[in-house]
């Protein structure tokens, strides 16, 4: 990872990987914050990281360390629109559409940590850069 990225979005699944103090995240998170890198993630990701087995309080500590994009009536009408210009619909593709349309509305450069590449891919299109987990 040589270029320059400003703002880092997590889906669920990093989220979840830095809640379970994966190495392979710490080491991810470590090169962007030597890059100045801001971490970001959409207020619904919270709601879906959050289950009976997860650590709460290492949840609130995360979430303490980085910015938390709220999901307002006109960012649900902008992930709407991503849905509908991918092609997609429904639940299954809702919560994905609020992380792509937080990510697509950071500084720039953008990467989305994700375990999803095609459908981000998708809501995205080539604005961000991909980062599969």
């Amino acid at each position: 990872m040589t270029e320059r990225i400003e703002t880092v979005v997590l889906d669920s699944e990093g989220l979840s990987a830095w809640i379970a103090q994966d190495r392979k995240i710490l080491a991810m998170f470590h090169v962007f914050h030597e890059m100045g890198a801001d971490l970001v993630v959409s207020a619904n990701t919270i709601v879906e990281v959050s289950h009976s087995r997860v650590n709460i309080p290492r949840l609130q500590w995360a979430l303490s360390r980085i910015k938390v994009e709220p999901v307002t009536e006109q960012a649900a009408k902008e992930a709407a629109k991503l849905l509908k210009a991918a092609g997609l619909h429904g639940h299954k593709y809702a919560i994905d559409a609020t992380v792509a349309e937080a990510a697509l509305r950071q500084p720039g450069p953008v990467a989305v940590l994700t375990s999803d590449l095609d459908d981000m891919s998708k809501l995205c299109g080539s604005r961000v850069k991909l980062i599969a987990l």
